[in-house]
């Protein structure tokens, strides 16, 4: 799930699992990126846990920041589905952790093609779904600072490989998924 944000993504991905859950064994594991680094940060995290809590209440939530790939390769399962949300945030805690307030090393670029090819490996061998949310946020001017532009080539080459990777890739935007690949 592509978009921008607000766009509704996440909405669209834990329909997904709303719909996956209706079949008797399935089960889904939210898989949560974010950290908190500020109020307004927590208080969005809160707010996605009650929604989660209410939406998915037979959902299970796993919070991990960094390691990503091994998250899907233990819970991945062919009657479970997974919802990843957000490889953006990911993105940030790999390349610039202090933006969100966590000590762990920034990813060099080596680093970072490495945990990149781990994920889409890691996708690859999955043996039930997962369903990823992302922020497309490429579509405007080049910044003007290299770290930024850094940070959005990062995201593209992401955008890029998972999506070849991946069976199916939506777009969202105004809480409607349109079909990209299928």
């Amino acid at each position: 799930m592509l978009g921008g944000q607000r766009s509704g993504k996440t909405r669209q991905a834990e329909n997904r699992a709303i719909a996956w859950l209706r079949t008797p064994g399935h089960e889904a594991v939210v898989v949560a990126t974010a950290t908190v680094s500020d109020e307004e940060m927590a208080a969005r995290i809160a707010r996605h846990r009650a929604d989660r809590a209410a939406l998915l209440p037979r959902a299970g939530c796993v919070e991990e920041p960094r390691e990503l790939a091994a998250v899907i390769r233990l819970h991945s399962a062919p009657q479970r589905l997974l919802v990843v949300d957000c490889l953006t945030l990911w993105l940030t805690n790999l390349l610039v952790p202090e933006a969100v307030g966590s000590s762990s090393p920034a990813l060099d670029d080596t680093g970072w093609q490495a945990a990149r090819a781990d994920l889409c490996a890691a996708l690859a061998a999955a043996p039930g779904p997962v369903v990823l949310v992302s922020t497309e946020i490429g579509l405007g001017s080049v910044p003007a600072d290299a770290a930024t532009r850094r940070y959005i080539d990062a995201l593209g080459d992401l955008h890029r490989e998972v999506g070849a990777a991946c069976a199916r890739v939506s777009w969202v935007v105004a809480g409607q998924a349109l079909a990209v690949k299928a």
